[in-house]
């Protein structure tokens, strides 16, 4: 698992081609017009991560796996590999570490974001449609 998080740490650390994202006011970003969730995920340094985790796992190993991979979410999946939500750090941090409670002995299941209640993107939506979406629902992760 570590070794995985390295190479994405060094992929990270390659330039970015100058049209794709400017800086705008030393922290927004504008995007390229046209460029869909599809183009962004190819050109992105995490595309190579296993962004799942069984819902059955204790939390644990999602923190380990946010730890390893330098992430926020995780899209949780039940026993036969279905989408069934989604867990955050955030999620970690209100439901459990804030609760006095151990993430040893709490399950995955037990503080994700159930799939009914997730805003999703499709791979052909536009990156500023995906933003829209973020802003609009106030959301951190589609």
């Amino acid at each position: 698992m570590f070794s995985l998080a390295s190479q994405v740490a060094r992929r990270c650390a390659a330039p970015v081609a100058k049209h794709q994202f400017t800086l705008r006011a030393g922290f927004a970003q504008t995007v390229k017009e046209g460029l869909t969730a599809t183009d962004a995920w190819n050109k992105s340094c995490y595309s190579e991560i296993d962004y799942t985790i069984n819902e059955n796992l204790p939390v644990f190993d999602a923190v380990q796996k946010f730890a390893a991979y330098n992430i926020g979410c995780l899209v949780t999946t039940d026993s036969s590999g279905k989408i069934s939500g989604v867990i955050s750090e955030r999620d970690y941090v209100c439901k459990v570490a804030l609760l006095g409670k151990k993430s040893k002995d709490c399950f995955v299941k037990e503080i994700s974001t159930k799939s009914a209640n997730l805003i999703t993107a499709s791979p052909s939506d536009t990156v500023s449609n995906c933003m829209a979406k973020m802003l609009m629902k106030d959301i951190r992760h589609l």
